[in-house]
């Protein structure tokens, strides 16, 4: 894939269709051992730097994992430990970074500043999550989806819960392998109106992009069903006021009922037991949430190859 070689990924509207297939396929060829690529950049193992301002397990040990895997190193830059935390502006950083690191992939609240490193560092940035997108999530649950499918083009997925990052990128991606995508939350939690018009644009009549109330209707015969924690990082404090108003929207037994048969269930994980998916769910056999969370491994092992232009 030498035409991701050097570039950004802040958005999965930085792919094209095409792209976002391949990246899938080679993620599957990796996890079943068949291509087995190493990473090198200017004749050295690159060196993969996580600047993350968020708590994480999955995305820190399966962005570590997947360079160590391609060859490469990885420096974890604890936030609190380099001069961001005193004011240093975030260009200055960035620059500065560019000439040490060879990817960085950053975790962070505002998006804006996920594109102020990439407008000051020539070096790939990755959006290892933001308070708008979470592409590398969507990367895996795609992954995970056509493992138990075979095909993505037509199906149907229903998310539930808060309009928030992970539901912004599910609209994109859906949206860019032609997955109809439903979104049922409560009506003043619905996704950023921009993304949705965004991913209706991108859908162009391929597939169906649609924000609903109605968490019955919404999962009416539908392939997947996916859900989110009810308050994000850095909204905890509204945890426990945001359950009377969620409650309709736990992904539980009931609710399975009305998706298809052989429905499958994702969640990205950390999740609350018991609120917005019920322990039953999770465990049970429709659940793909533990394939979900290794294929985390798997697509940002591809998508590190593309960017490093070892695939």
């Amino acid at each position: 894939m030498s035409e991701l070689k050097g570039r950004d990924l802040l958005s999965l509207v930085d792919l094209s269709a095409d792209e976002l297939h391949e990246l899938l396929n080679i993620a599957a060829q990796m996890k079943a051992g068949k291509i087995n690529p190493v990473c090198q950049v200017k004749g050295h193992a690159p060196v993969l730097g996580l600047l993350f301002y968020k708590a994480s397990t999955r995305t820190r040990v399966s962005f570590s994992v997947a360079i160590y895997q391609l060859g490469g190193q990885v420096l974890d830059l604890n936030v609190s430990s380099i001069q961001v935390s005193r004011g240093e502006p975030i260009a200055d950083t960035a620059r500065v970074l560019d000439r040490y690191l060879d990817i960085l992939a950053i975790r962070t609240f505002e998006h804006q500043d996920l594109e102020t490193f990439a407008q000051y560092a020539e070096l790939p940035i990755v959006n290892a999550l933001t308070d708008l997108e979470h592409p590398c999530q969507i990367l895996a649950d795609l992954q995970t989806v056509q493992e138990k499918f075979g095909s993505l083009a037509g199906l149907t997925l229903t998310y539930l819960g808060d309009g928030n990052n992970v539901a912004h990128s599910l609209m994109l991606g859906c949206a860019l392998v032609g997955i109809n995508v439903r979104i049922a939350t409560p009506p003043e939690y619905q996704p950023s109106e921009t993304i949705v018009q965004q991913a209706r644009t991108i859908a162009a009549g391929k597939s169906e992009v649609m924000l609903t109330s109605d968490p019955i209707a919404a999962a009416k015969d539908a392939q997947i069903l996916y859900t989110d924690v009810w308050a994000s990082m850095g909204q905890e404090d509204l945890a426990d006021s945001r359950i009377p108003i969620f409650q309709p929207y736990q992904v539980n037994e009931n609710l399975l009922t009305y998706a298809d048969k052989d429905a499958i269930v994702l969640h990205c994980l950390p999740a609350h037991r018991g609120e917005e998916i019920t322990e039953g769910v999770m465990e049970g056999a429709q659940s793909k949430l533990w394939d979900q969370a290794e294929n985390r491994m798997h697509a940002q092992k591809a998508l590190l190859a593309a960017l490093l232009g070892a695939v």
